[in-house]
């Protein structure tokens, strides 16, 4: 399974999934863990608004952990066969080892950074 983690500085999981355009990448496969990869990716292939219809980086990644992300974003993905997982924890590697556990700390559903909602609107 390859899960991506959204960390604008590589260190902690950021929230707003549709801007990110740093990703941690980890494959977790039955051998030791560890991040596989590190995506820098430029502004063009940022979620919010990139066509739905092109390839993109993260395709194959089977999960996103995120601190947070909206309901449409979380629906496209879903096309791509990317599920969104909000959390509350920060660290990104503790948050793959705590999601494969089944022990994720989720994020607040009521608070800025939880799924579905992520403090602006879109008109």
């Amino acid at each position: 399974m390859r899960i991506a983690v959204t960390g604008q500085n590589f260190r902690t999981i950021s929230s707003h999934a549709g801007r990110a355009r740093r990703f941690l990448v980890v494959d977790a496969g039955p051998e030791p863990r560890g991040v596989a990869q590190r995506l820098d990716l430029d502004s063009e292939y940022a979620f919010h608004g990139y066509d739905d219809g092109k390839p993109h980086p993260l395709d194959g990644v089977e999960v996103l952990l995120t601190g947070s992300a909206g309901d449409g974003l979380t629906r496209r993905l879903a096309g791509r066969g990317i599920r969104v997982v909000c959390t509350a924890e920060t660290d990104p590697i503790q948050a793959v080892e705590d999601f494969l556990a089944g022990s994720l700390k989720a994020a607040a559903p009521h608070e800025h950074g939880a799924c579905g909602e992520h403090g602006h609107d879109h008109h």
